[in-house]
């Protein structure tokens, strides 16, 4: 378990801090995923209100079936997404562990988000709302209007998602891989050969082709 914000060593010119000020600030509104009562996906749209001492904030209303599920199982996916077309766009998900706090933060809260003062205009209108924070996450950010591409993964209290793809000593250095590689992110100046992680696909292909069965998945 970390202790701290973790990021690939290879990504450090973007903090886990720069990736979750975007995702609440730039994106704001999200899909987030919980399970219900049938142990069955639900999704629905919701703001993330706070980015604040290294975790998200968001709230719901008490009577909510949102709130029902938080309750019952305070674990949660979400994936939020800004761009006018796929080759725009900046995708950022993340999955992890909520905790009810209630009442707290909710004064800073309605203080960022002004609109949520035309929704709950008043101290009794806002008693219903609680607010969740997120305990512990993983996540990953993905840039497809980079190029090459951008894939940073990063977390906060867990170990880094997995999903990568790592090259053994047992290759010989045939460039194979190379050859099929649709971004060209291994770096083939040294054998074993090296993927240049933050640029990756996760395509696989690599794999498919090496007959020396060098490129595992980690």
């Amino acid at each position: 378990m970390m202790n701290k914000n973790q990021n690939d060593v290879e990504n450090t010119f973007m903090k886990t801090s720069d990736i979750l000020t975007i995702l609440q600030k730039k994106i704001h509104t999200v899909i987030m995923a919980t399970i219900d009562e049938h142990h069955h996906p639900m999704t629905c749209a919701i703001d993330l209100m706070l980015y604040e001492d290294d975790t998200l904030y968001f709230l719901t209303a008490r009577g909510k079936a949102f709130y029902e599920r938080l309750m019952a199982h305070p674990y949660v996916a979400l994936t939020g997404l800004k761009g006018e077309d796929t080759l725009s766009s900046v995708a950022i998900s993340l999955q992890g562990k909520v905790k009810n706090i209630r009442h707290e933060k909710l004064k800073e809260i309605f203080e960022e988000n002004e609109y949520m003062k035309d929704i709950y205009p008043n101290e009794q209108a806002r008693d219903v709302l609680e607010v969740f924070r997120f305990e512990d996450y993983q996540g990953e950010y993905f840039d497809l209007s980079q190029k090459p591409l951008i894939r940073i993964p990063f977390s906060y209290q867990r170990p880094l998602p997995k999903g990568r793809y790592q090259v053994l000593d047992n290759c010989i250095g045939c460039l194979k891989c190379y050859d099929v590689c649709p971004q060209k992110c291994i770096d083939i100046t040294q054998t074993p050969v090296k993927i240049i992680q933050k640029h990756c696909l996760h395509c696989a292909k690599c794999v498919e082709v090496c007959f020396q069965q060098a490129i595992v998945r980690i």
